[in-house]
């Protein structure tokens, strides 16, 4: 454990995402409440304590101390107190800043804490101190602005302490996205998400909103009735917008019936106006959820991109985090899908599963390679609250979660070998060592919905529960409307979630 305490509550996820990025295997309390230190500190004593003061008289400036526990020892910390642990100050560094300027104080206080970090663990981190989600839109938004790439270069290595090797893989997405997004009408457009909350089974890992589908078998049309209803009020809403593009997802759509997925289809293809639209994914997911019969009726729809996601290929891995096929079932589906014509394959594998090494990354790699899909999305695994992994910690204790930069060098070098370029970058909460996702396609493969779900620039309409619908606009910045993720829930609330869109995209 370590912690953190300020002396006024300010920039604490910044404080804690930059920690975490140096200590991924710690657990990193940040208050700026004493007596919650001390509470945690009596308890356990933490590896270190990093104490920051915020100096708002003139001349301004962060503090940053770092202490190190010395039981029984008179301590630097200015906490330490008889009746509490004393601590020693191992390290202080600080900056000048002005806190009228909020973005160039946190970049500041992120430097000095990422500098003394690295200082005291003698390591550095590829992305520096750039924790948020979406690292593109940093170049993205300066290639908008005409900015060279040198500039580029300097600005991020100076503000942030990127590397070179990300700064040029984080440019060369963006204008890559760019050129892709250049077919997008901001304005008028708009894409259509529509999520199906089911799985054959739930991963360990996941923490999405899906339920086993052995539960809902008997309710399964009473949510699509539901959903009808949700997707006839928003194709009202978009009336004389352009439908750019439809992703289906989940959860596992193929999870439905083949009766099931072609209503749903028809529904959505009876009440839209296709005439705009550019890409039409279903994800389908898990191998398990995967016949022939419902690869037709996807096919018979025009749907132009799919999904199979196998994960990993280690059976082993497989049988543990939950997932209920083989990796044979994985490569059955994916050459199924492809005598039946599908030309735009995607497959998304998760690195920093428990007990992989780097060789059972290498093996999956190499039988991803032999089936040679149109895209592939590499996740660094990302631990949720809500996954399992969390939750029953005690099943996974001899279980080490290993990833690292070689193994992300790996799946690079193999995409490349498949003439896979990467095209989207995106980052999550949680996400051990500083690590991220991938997408990587083949020319003219690229999936336009993932894009333009990371970089947040056209309206996002999303139907079905636990999903969420975005309006960007240039005038309001993007404004968010949740559904309800309870399945039962759902088809009991769905009036009230409609109309929550309705106020939402009012005069969209």
């Amino acid at each position: 454990m370590i912690t953190v305490w300020l002396n006024e509550a300010d920039f604490e996820y910044d404080i804690h995402s930059l920690m975490k990025a140096f200590y991924p295997g710690e657990e990193v309390k940040v208050f700026a409440d004493a007596e919650k230190i001390f509470k945690l500190e009596e308890e356990c004593a933490p590896l270190f304590r990093m104490e920051v003061h915020y100096r708002r008289q003139e001349p301004q400036s962060v503090e940053l101390l770092l202490h190190l526990p010395a039981k029984g020892e008179k301590g630097g910390s200015a906490l330490a107190t008889p009746a509490h642990q004393a601590y020693i100050l191992k390290m202080k560094r600080s900056a000048a800043v002005d806190f009228s300027d909020r973005k160039e104080t946190k970049n500041r206080l992120k430097q000095t804490l990422y500098k003394m970090l690295s200082e005291y663990t003698g390591q550095t981190l590829p992305w520096g101190t750039l924790t948020g989600i979406r690292p593109t839109k940093i170049p993205m938004s300066m290639l908008e602005q005409g900015k060279k790439e040198t500039e580029i270069q300097t600005y991020m290595a100076d503000t942030y302490f990127t590397s070179g090797q990300k700064i040029s893989l984080s440019i060369e997405i963006a204008k890559r996205e760019l050129q892709l997004l250049g077919r997008m009408d901001y304005q008028e457009g708009y894409s259509l998400y529509v999520g199906i909350p089911f799985c054959p089974s739930i991963c360990s890992y996941c923490s999405f909103s899906s339920s086993p589908i052995g539960m809902w078998k008997e309710r399964t049309e009473a949510y699509l009735d539901a959903l009808e209803k949700e997707i006839d009020v928003t194709a009202a809403i978009c009336s004389g917008k352009k439908l750019n593009t439809v992703y289906i997802g989940g959860g596992t759509p193929t999870t439905l019936s083949p009766l099931e997925l072609d209503r749903l289809l028809t529904k959505i293809e009876g009440t839209f106006n296709f005439s705009d639209l550019l890409e039409y994914t279903v994800e389908a997911g898990r191998p398990d959820s995967i016949t022939e019969e419902k690869l037709k009726v996807l096919r018979a729809h025009g749907i132009s991109r799919i999904s199979i996601n196998p994960q990993t290929m280690k059976q082993e891995t497989l049988d543990l985090i939950g997932r209920r096929h083989t990796s044979r079932q994985t490569a059955e589906s994916f050459w199924l899908a492809r005598e039946l014509g599908f030309d735009n394959i995607n497959m998304d594998l998760i690195v920093g599963l428990p007990g992989e090494t780097i060789g059972d990354v290498r093996n999956t790699m190499e039988q991803i390679q032999a089936l040679s899909p149109d895209n592939l999305t590499v996740h660094s695994l990302a631990l949720k609250r809500a996954a399992r992994f969390h939750m029953f910690p005690e099943d996974y204790q001899n279980m080490q979660m290993t990833n690292s930069w070689e193994i992300i060098d790996l799946t690079a070098g193999y995409a490349k070998e498949m003439g896979l370029s990467p095209y989207y970058l995106y980052r999550q909460k949680n996400m051990a060592g500083n690590f991220e996702n991938v997408g990587y396609a083949r020319p003219g493969k690229a999936g336009v919905y993932n894009i333009l779900m990371m970089e947040e620039k056209q309206s996002i309409l999303a139907c079905g529960a636990g999903s969420i619908s975005k309006r960007v606009s240039a005038e309001r910045g993007i404004e968010r409307c949740e559904n309800v993720k309870d399945v039962a829930l759902y088809i009991e609330k769905i009036d009230e979630m409609i109309e929550r869109k309705r106020k939402l995209f009012m005069d969209f």
